[in-house]
């Protein structure tokens, strides 16, 4: 809660503004989790020499801020209302403490820090999960009073000199809103000379899948790139940085009802952070978007595993061997998508939800380029040497070819400017674009032909073409990979 308070003795005063005349009082609160997280990783590693001791980290800090009235009014509508408007308290109080030094002959930017007038303010790490959020604060009223960085090392936390990292740079974002000042913080974000991270994926430990994904690590990093980008206007960062989220997934999504841990995933202190929850239904875009695209993906092994079962014959040379085609392809595809787990037998019996839980967790931070990746490894096996031309691998190539250059479109990531602008054009959560039936009723279908195998568009990277292409394909509800055939 905000408020006042001529007491101006008790905590450290950072000045940001020399002549400043007013004080930030502010209390950082950091929860026992952040503190315990913060002191593992400030653990030196094994023969790593320590040169400067790091800060002392404690739950509560309470520090001053001298600052600028006329520049938090002007740069920070938060402030501005809190100090323009009379209704507030802390309004009525400092105009009062302008009285009082005037009568004293004291103009504010030159009275001792004890006269200033004080305004109370309490932050917590609920948002942020940071322990030491007092330097990104002070690192943001000096971007708004367009002060250098103190780079005097010390002891106090205020005044450490603290490299940027992915986190602190969310954090600044998050007070940045916090305090809606976002405007003169993203005009000098390329200051700040920080290189963003690049998101990388890796193996699993067991290796079930043989599929790249997502550490938790790394998927927060990403995470609070989408945060950092949406909120202080860098639409070329957010539009990469959500298309990666897209094709790597996240931990979060995962079947709610399938999940063990469901219930208390919400209670979970280290999702309560701003960029687990994506404002502005980024959240369930995402998702949805992901979504999607697995949906297209499994529809390919599920398409040709339907025909090679059907009593359609699939093998078109006429052979007396060609029954005996279909059974082989159909054993060998079988056989490489159960060593992939890209799909799953199951028997008449009841499945439980632990199974379900760990078929549809697998898959949740699975890239989906490793995906199309390793169904491009299908085997060419053919049952002799006259069906050259039969099997699976002829026949998915161009389908992989086509969902690949569409993964590779605009289309997958959010364009910031346009979900600002007009966010229910631009959402799948909408209505699909996929093609209706002849008769305008039934399933939005998706029919993959040989004009759009071969559709000329498609070489141009960034053609608003693929991208129509890509979202009909991806919000389609069925698709027909073999239309012609």
């Amino acid at each position: 809660m905000d408020g006042t308070d001529g007491s101006t003795q008790e905590f450290e005063v950072v000045e940001i503004a020399s002549d400043g005349d007013v004080l930030l009082d502010v209390t950082f609160e950091t929860s026992s989790e952040t503190l315990k997280a913060a002191r593992k990783a400030a653990k030196p590693r094994p023969g790593q020499k320590i040169t400067t001791p790091g800060p002392v980290l404690r739950p509560n800090v309470r520090i001053g801020y001298r600052v600028q009235l006329s520049v938090l009014k002007q740069k920070s509508k938060y402030f501005n209302n809190l100090f323009g408007d009379t209704r507030f308290s802390e309004a009525k109080s400092i105009a009062a403490a302008f009285e009082q030094l005037t009568l004293r002959n004291i103009k504010p930017s030159e009275a001792p820090t004890s006269d200033l007038p004080a305004v109370r303010i309490h932050e917590d790490d609920e948002t942020t999960k940071l322990a030491g959020q007092d330097a990104v604060f002070a690192d943001l009223l000096r971007i708004l009073h367009d002060k250098p960085r103190d780079l005097t090392p010390g002891t106090g936390t205020s005044t450490s000199a603290k490299p940027w990292t992915m986190h602190r740079l969310a954090t600044l974002a998050v007070l940045a809103d916090r305090f809606d000042c976002a405007l003169p913080v993203s005009k000098n974000l390329s200051s700040l000379k920080f290189k963003w991270p690049a998101t990388t994926t890796s193996l699993p430990k067991d290796d079930r899948h043989f599929l790249a994904s997502l550490t938790k690590s790394s998927e927060e990093t990403l995470r609070q790139k989408i945060l950092v980008s949406w909120l202080l206007d860098q639409p070329l960062k957010f539009h990469a940085a959500t298309r990666e989220l897209v094709l790597y997934g996240s931990h979060r999504w995962v079947l709610p009802s399938a999940s063990p841990e469901a219930d208390s995933e919400d209670s979970d202190p280290s999702y309560t952070a701003a960029w687990w929850h994506l404002p502005d239904d980024l959240e369930s875009e995402l998702q949805h978007r992901r979504h999607c695209i697995l949906a297209t993906l499994s529809s390919i092994p599920r398409h040709f595993l339907t025909l090679y079962t059907s009593k359609s014959r699939q093998c078109k040379l006429g052979y007396d061997s060609s029954a005996s085609c279909d059974s082989f392809q159909l054993g060998e595809m079988a056989k490489f998508f159960l060593s992939h787990n890209l799909i799953c037998l199951s028997d008449f019996s009841a499945p439980s939800a632990e199974d379900a839980f760990r078929l549809v967790d697998g898959f949740a931070t699975v890239d989906v380029g490793a995906i199309v990746n390793v169904l491009k490894q299908c085997t060419g096996y053919q049952i002799d040497k006259h069906h050259t031309n039969c099997g699976l691998r002829t026949r998915i190539a161009p389908v992989l070819v086509y969902v690949g250059t569409m993964l590779g479109s605009g289309a997958v990531g959010v364009q910031r400017a346009a979900w600002k602008r007009a966010r229910g054009d631009v959402s799948w959560l909408g209505e699909g674009q996929g093609e209706r039936d002849d008769q305008g009723e039934g399933p939005r279908v998706f029919r993959f032909t040989r004009s759009l195998a071969g559709d000329q568009r498609l070489r141009f990277e960034g053609a608003m073409a693929a991208d129509r292409m890509a979202r009909s394909l991806f919000t389609a509800e069925g698709w027909d990979w073999t239309p012609e055939d």
